[in-house]
């Protein structure tokens, strides 16, 4: 699912990633420890395709079998509307929209009509137990639940790699605790291949496989 080779990234005269490659098998789900500072949000941002990946001889990035680093700007929007969910610490929704309509707008953007998109939200916030929140705004909801509501939004488009960044990182023990049997559900369920970035020392536990990241670069495997 994931083949990244030689990847790094400076910001002026800081190397924030040095020379790090990275293999996902499809259904697997990976937990990304270590300090703050260690370069984790960024690697995930990369792989995200939210940001770009330092062109050299010896870097490549394939996601999905498909090479992102050559792709223009346009082309990884597309990309990553269709093939890439994200999952937040902050679940980033819309407070002026319902849950219905915060899950749709990746299906918004990938042109899919009112009909389709809110059928497809239904589904999903049933699936996380949230049938009786489907009008309910943000600020009605408990932070579980807006959790939930954002997980739904990365699945909306049925995407094949899901990549969280301290998802339970700003919800109780109990939310957290769901959230983390949440992953493996999804991936036991529908295929998905996972990565997660954390500080819980449980969920990392919970993963097929830790990697801890030391300034920069992997220091195991």
């Amino acid at each position: 699912m994931i083949t990244a080779k030689h990847i790094s990234k400076t910001y002026g005269s800081i190397n924030v990633l040095k020379d790090v490659s990275l293999d996902v098998q499809k259904g697997e789900v990976v937990a990304i420890v270590g300090p703050s500072g260690a370069g984790k949000t960024t690697l995930l941002q990369l792989l995200g395709t939210l940001d770009f990946v330092e062109k050299n001889e010896h870097a490549s990035l394939f996601i999905h079998e498909t090479d992102v680093i050559d792709l223009s700007p346009k082309e990884l929007s597309a990309f990553r509307n269709k093939h890439i969910g994200f999952i937040f610490q902050f679940h980033q929704l819309l407070p002026e929209f319902t849950a219905v309509e915060n899950v749709c707008i990746p299906a918004y953007i990938g042109k899919a009509s009112k009909k389709e998109a809110e059928s497809r939200a239904k589904e999903l916030l049933t699936f996380l137990g949230l049938s009786h929140r489907f009008n309910h705004k943000p600020n009605e909801l408990s932070g579980g639940e807006q959790q939930r509501v954002a997980v739904a939004r990365a699945l909306m488009n049925k995407p094949a790699l899901i990549l969280a960044d301290e998802p339970s990182g700003n919800l109780d023990t109990e939310s957290a605790e769901h959230l983390h049997e949440l992953f493996f559900k999804l991936r036991d369920n529908f295929g998905h291949t996972i990565v997660i970035v954390t500080h819980n020392e449980e969920l990392a536990n919970m993963a097929d496989r830790k990697l801890t990241m030391v300034d920069g670069s992997f220091i195991d495997s």
